[in-house]
């Protein structure tokens, strides 16, 4: 009797995935995720064209910092108008800050080049960034120095020249950057250094709001040492160079 044959086995082999599919669900995975990018970067552009910005990024990170640290949480931030602002502390700001702001597109290349140098020889700088590019890294990004925020901060620069305009950039900026240690905005600093509104600044009240713009938790607007004094000077000479405001 013949033996019965020993059934072959089958051998499975390995199902390849279709790797042109998977490289066109991480494309498409990809370009959504830029398109929502956008689009929402678009929206929050938009609302704040019209809508006082009521916190931003840093703020924020400086309530974590001072939560972490044990102190107390201090917070001031008051919404002005910037017809309630006075023009001494615009004229101010431009003077320390950005002498172009009225006339460039939201970059100032001659500044940019010369931080650049400055950085290239282990100089200490002021970093190039215009008024523009500052009211967008406080309003939109976090602190920082890599590649990638730079690139977001110029790509948010664009939109905010193209959409809001100077003084839209301008009111934005004076109401929401740091002007003391928890203090935000023109009338928060200027109730907190001289107990008074922002509609009735001096230029050298301005001047000295300005000059700590650097570092605002360092240096004093009132009872200021010898280099902020002199800062506070040079923008009060400056500010005299500079006729009505027109945006």
């Amino acid at each position: 009797m013949a033996a019965p044959k020993t059934p072959k086995k089958i051998t499975k082999r390995p199902i390849k995935r279709d790797t042109k599919t998977k490289s066109s669900m991480i494309k498409n995975f990809f370009i959504k995720l830029i398109v929502w990018f956008f689009g929402i970067s678009l929206f929050f552009v938009l609302l704040y064209k019209y809508v006082p910005v009521a916190l931003t990024p840093l703020m924020v990170i400086r309530l974590i910092e001072n939560k972490s640290a044990g102190n107390d949480a201090v917070f001031s931030h008051d919404w002005e108008p910037i017809e309630n602002i006075s023009t001494n502390l615009q004229k101010a700001v431009i003077s320390s800050e950005d002498g172009l702001f009225l006339t460039h597109n939201g970059f100032d290349f001659g500044a940019l080049q010369k931080a650049y140098k400055n950085n290239e020889r282990g100089r200490k700088i002021k970093g190039g960034s215009t008024i523009s590019q500052q009211t967008a890294k406080n309003v939109f990004l976090w602190q920082g120095r890599s590649y990638l925020r730079k690139g977001l901060e110029a790509y948010f620069t664009v939109l905010i020249e193209l959409i809001w305009g100077k003084e839209r950039i301008m009111e934005v900026y004076l109401n929401s950057i740091e002007m003391g240690d928890g203090i935000y905005g023109a009338q928060a600093a200027t109730q907190y250094w001289y107990r008074k509104d922002c509609n009735s600044l001096t230029p050298t009240q301005a001047a000295g709001i300005a000059a700590i713009l650097p570092s605002p938790r360092r240096y004093k607007a009132t009872g200021s040492s010898t280099y902020i004094n002199n800062r506070k000077t040079k923008i009060v000479r400056v500010m005299k160079t500079i006729g009505p405001i027109k945006y």
